[in-house]
């Protein structure tokens, strides 16, 4: 029996070595086809291959995905910490990919995110940064994009865009002298008309890429092959910014089976017969299989493959080694073409190929990527981060304005760190409200401590500017005598000048919840100096408002003239949010005593400021009008007006009903709150998809009332008339009409979110007209172009409504209207927020989201923002506070005051403190304007960068607000003189450069593409360039924003 077993063994093994001989040989046989030259056991790949022309060329583009925070933040990310949410760790990614790209001359990378490239170089000895420069050199490393980060297209601006984007661009220009030439977009989720022209043609690069666009469009853009359109994003510049735009074919990883990071499933290229798993005929049929099935959409003989994903090339030999062998025997199989290369490569192959192009217009939002799965809900997420980065983008532009004004070398403080902080948020897991809480938390304290130390710079800057004794001091006499001129201009007589030595400036950053320090000083034998400083380039004419401690109060300007003024007790609502954040920061409460807002008239020079001053009365008989609120005025109904325009509310709800114009306008204009119920995932739908951070989905169509019992009070006076409305217990608000303006001011303040039903909520505020519009509503592109919506409707193809809400929500950055052709509604907000119209005559705005569960979309955790009192034992809902302005007026009118009204907003007057002895008397230099006496730049122009950079040149930027036939007079050609501009120095040279600052302006190479079916072709676009003859003026066109590079005597 022992025996028989024995030779039954013999048999089978006889047999199975057979197989295997007969396999082996098989193979042997087809690898020798193949593969690689043997030289003693040694594998020497061939990968200098590039584009063949009558081949199908596959571009093999190796890279790695690295988020400037999200599920750990920037600096985990980068050291590789935390590694128990996400193993990831940048550094040794940039480590990796340089020691493999060095071991081998073809190989080629690309990298994007200069957040962690500048944190890696600065690390580097001087034989890594040679080595590294040379692999840039040969092309090996490409920067790609080239911003500080990856930034979001919903949740950002365009000046911040812009200024990430240059931030990054800045230090590889001067690190390595190059401009990067792509835009790779690969992560965000849709993508905006702005991108395209703005950050995209006017950028100077030759292309953009992205991988994320609503599911329905991309199976139908497959099917037709237009993966790939050129991209016309600007109605007003047409083709003179278009791009060539490709949505990638694999999201932006390999194609199904080609992962080679060192944790992936998919097996690698096995070449050694000796070895078990041998599998090279496989691979390669595999990787032929999978580029001729792409090549049936796409246009052209080359396909892009991106071969890596989310951090990954940790340890880049596991993919570098499988790259060489599928390069290799890829190109010896022969029925492909395959190469290591780079999007700039694949573009220039794809002009050269003088295919034809679709086109594509507007922009790609919303972004859906199931039926059920609209990523419109990050427009409003985390609103107060959201707010705060809006917020700190304006003090940036103040902080580098004085900073160029005084003299960047004398002030010793810096505006850099604040500036690198905002470009951090404008990641697309930053700004959109995606982020884990640790790491919005994170986010946060950056931005807080480097807006301490702009606040020092501004404090420091207007002080030296105050007392003389900056830069400028040379020009002392002329400074008096612009002061005085502006004092001339608003009725002021000559400024008295008297010393300033016990100068302290303090700022506010928390009165937006009448938190105020400084202002709520007791001024017994002082005065509160109040320095308004103005970083628009117009004049500027506004209400002015702080907390104070008393009433009996008297306002000055810097003449000594008595100012208008208004005080109204601080409500309820404010007094409870004060101490709220006096609680979040362990502060005890010191006084009960009321406090009070003080409301006076400012007047503002461009480019300047001007200071008043608040002083004790010194009798009863004090100037300041006390305006008192008067209670429960809902049965006899309330109205809050203008010398323009009345708002009446309901005497049965409370609420908003009607707006009636001076000029005869009159509309139903009715207010109302409401809530959607988040989908928890469990709907009879479709199983799984519920409302997060990143995803909008309500479980139903219906926005549920509040249940509200509205307690209306009203305040009159002079200067502003207020209703304030509590309409739950975490719903109050205060729609407020300035004397002057022919629009209201609605501040809200919602949370904590109550969670007690266990029901997610997405809170909104509808605003409803009698105006038929029929389905159309407009929404800004990052703060630029409006761009027209359509309800249940996608112009690039037949829309299947499956979310017939979320699917029609929109990002709205500054603004949004309707109109009946006759009439405009709009509302103008001070943060990005995502809105709709989702009846005729309605807007609608989510003001606020508190969610039970996460959307399955990444970032693990439910967005439940919480605010923690006391000694952190209680933790609450997040209480958020926000603006928004409505208006309804003529269309022939209503453009300029969008326009203007959006730049005032953007840009507030930056107020600055210092409570001062009487026997001190007034500043040196009470007002000032850095732009030449009596100018200012014209009502359709905006300054949108102003700032001095390292090597003293001055970095500036002027943009055209207005869009092209948008208005009948100032959608015009616009003259500006730039050595207005500085009047205080004499312009040495300008030099025009690309919007990112990194290429001169005549030196930028446009790529020619043949477009299908253009109904524009042969339209020319007139761009403005150079100097008109007297001296340095320059035109601007319709929506063109031009830079120059300054040098000053």
């Amino acid at each position: 029996m022992i025996a028989s077993m024995d030779q039954m063994r013999v048999r089978e093994f006889s047999t199975w070595f057979l197989l295997v001989s007969t396999f082996a040989a098989f193979s042997f046989g087809w690898s020798e086809r193949i593969s690689c030259d043997i030289q003693c056991d040694v594998r020497i790949y061939n990968t200098s291959s590039g584009p063949v022309a009558d081949k199908l060329n596959v571009h093999l583009v190796p890279h790695t995905h690295d988020d400037v925070g999200w599920l750990k933040t920037v600096d985990q990310y980068f050291v590789g910490s935390n590694n128990s949410i996400q193993v990831a760790a940048v550094q040794y990614i940039l480590d990796s990919v340089i020691s493999a790209l060095q071991a081998d001359p073809n190989r080629k990378f690309i990298y994007v995110e200069q957040a962690f490239f500048q944190r890696w170089w600065r690390q580097q000895t001087s034989t890594t940064k040679k080595a590294v420069r040379k692999l840039v050199d040969r092309g090996q490393l490409e920067f790609i994009n080239g911003g500080w980060c990856m930034h979001d297209e919903a949740s950002t601006h365009y000046i911040d865009m812009i200024d990430q984007t240059t931030l990054g661009h800045r230090y590889i220009k001067e690190q390595f002298g190059k401009v990067p030439r792509i835009g790779w977009q690969i992560d965000p989720f849709g993508h905006s008309a702005v991108q395209a022209y703005l950050l995209g043609a006017e950028v100077g690069f030759d292309a953009v890429f992205f991988a994320r666009a609503d599911y329905q469009d991309v199976l139908q853009r497959r099917k037709d092959r237009t993966m790939e359109a050129i991209w016309r994003g600007s109605k007003s510049l047409g083709s003179s910014a278009q791009i060539f735009a490709g949505i990638l074919a694999n999201h932006y990883e390999p194609p199904d089976g080609f992962s080679f990071d060192i944790g992936s499933s998919n097996p690698p290229v096995q070449d050694d017969s000796e070895l078990f798993d041998y599998n090279l005929e496989e691979r390669v049929n595999l990787f032929v299989q999978r580029a001729q099935e792409q090549a049936k959409e796409f246009r052209t003989n080359h396909l892009m493959w991106t071969m890596g994903d989310d951090f990954a090339y940790e340890y880049a030999h596991t993919w570098f080694k499988q790259l060489d062998k599928l390069v290799h025997y890829v190109n010896k199989d022969g029925r492909v073409n395959a190469f290591y290369s780079t999007p700039s490569l694949y573009v220039d192959m794809k002009e050269a190929s003088n295919e034809t192009w679709p086109l594509k217009l507007d922009d790609y939002f919303p972004y859906a990527d199931s039926e059920n799965g609209y990523w419109t809900g990050y427009f409003t997420s985390r609103p107060a981060l959201k707010g705060y980065v809006r917020k700190l983008s304006a003090y940036l532009q103040v902080a580098r304005q004085l900073e160029l004004i005084v003299g960047r070398k004398d002030l010793g403080l810096s505006s850099d760190s604040l500036e690198e902080a905002l470009a951090v948020l404008q990641h697309h897991d930053g700004v959109s409200g995606t982020e884990q809480q640790h790491v919005a938390s994170d986010y946060t304290k950056r931005l807080f401590l480097a807006s301490v130390e702009s606040e020092s710079l501004i404090n420091a800057a207007l002080a030296q500017l105050i007392t003389g004794k900056s830069r400028l001091a040379g020009y002392v006499g002329r400074l008096q005598m612009v002061t005085n001129e502006i004092s001339n201009n608003y009725g002021h007589q000559a400024i008295k000048e008297t010393g300033s030595s016990s100068m302290n400036f303090q700022q506010c950053p928390l009165s937006n919840i009448s938190y105020c320090p400084p202002s709520e000083a007791d001024l017994t034998g002082k005065s509160l100096a109040v320095i308004a400083y103005n970083p628009l380039g117009w004049e500027r004419k506004e209400t002015v408002r702080i907390t104070v401690s008393d009433y009996k109060l008297d306002v000055f300007d810097s003449s000594g003239n008595l100012v208008p003024s208004q005080i109204i007790p601080v409500s309820q609502t404010s007094t409870k949010l004060r101490e709220r954040h006096l609680r979040s920061i362990q502060k005890p409460i010191v006084s009960d005593e009321p406090l009070f807002e003080l409301l006076f008239e400012c007047s503002t020079p461009p480019l300047g400021y001007s200071t008043y001053y608040v002083k004790p009365s010194q009798n009863d008989s004090y100037s300041a009008e006390h305006s008192l609120i008067e209670e429960n005025i809902q049965s006899h109904g309330a109205h809050a007006k203008s010398n323009s325009v009345q708002f009446t509310f309901s005497s049965s709800t409370g609420l908003l009903e009607r707006l009636k114009r001076k000029d005869g306008v009159e509309v139903s204009l009715e207010q109302s709150f409401c809530w959607y119920n988040a989908s928890d995932g469990n709907t009879e739908e479709t199983r799984g998809q519920a409302s997060g951070a990143y995803v909008f989905r309500p479980n139903t169509s219906s926005c549920f009332a509040l249940g509200y019992n509205v307690t209306t009070s009203s305040v009159k006076g002079s200067l502003v008339e207020e209703v304030h409305q509590q309409l739950t217990s975490w719903v109050s608000q205060v729609v407020r009409v300035f004397k002057d303006s022919e629009n209201a001011e609605v501040e809200f303040t919602v949370g904590p979110i109550p969670f007690e039903d266990q029901l997610g909520k997405e809170i909104v505020t509808k605003l409803s007209t009698d105006l038929e519009s029929n389905g159309v509503f407009y929404t800004d592109s990052n703060g630029r172009d409006f761009i027209k919506r359509v309800r249940d409707y996608r112009s690039d193809w037949e829309l299947e409504v499956h979310e017939e809400i979320a699917g029609n929500y929109y990002p709205v950055n500054s603004g949004i209207f309707l109109s009946d052709n006759s009439t405009d509604f709009s509302i103008l907000v001070d943060r990005s927020i995502g809105g709709s119209s989702i009846s005729d005559g309605e807007l609608e705005l989510m003001v606020h989201r508190r969610l039970l569960h996460d959307d399955g979309k990444g970032v693990a955790e439910a967005l439940n923002e919480t605010t923690c009192l006391d000694d952190s034992s209680t933790c609450e809902g997040l209480v958020v506070r926000g603006t928004f302005l409505i208006d309804v007026r003529p269309v022939n009118e209503s453009a300029f005051w969008r326009r203007n009204l959006i730049q005032r907003k953007l840009f507030p007057l930056q107020l600055v403190f210092s409570v001062v002895n009487d026997e001190d008397g007034q500043f040196n230099i009470s007002e000032y304007s850095a732009m030449e006496i009596g100018y200012q730049l014209p009502p359709n122009v905006a300054l949108v960068t102003l700032q001095e950079l390292h090597d003293s040149s001055v970095l500036l930027r002027l943009a055209h607000l207005f869009e092209i036939h948008e208005d009948d007079l100032w959608s015009n050609v616009a003259v500006v003189n730039l050595q207005n501009i500085f009047a205080n120095h004499k312009i040495k040279k300008v030099e025009e450069l690309s919007l990112s600052a990194n290429q001169k302006k005549s030196e930028m190479k446009v790529k020619q593409w043949q477009i299908e079916n253009d109904d524009m072709e042969g339209v020319r676009y007139i761009r403005s360039s150079g100097f008109l003859e007297d001296g340095y003026q320059i035109e601007l066109r319709p929506m063109e924003i031009r830079t120059f590079s300054v040098t000053l005597e």
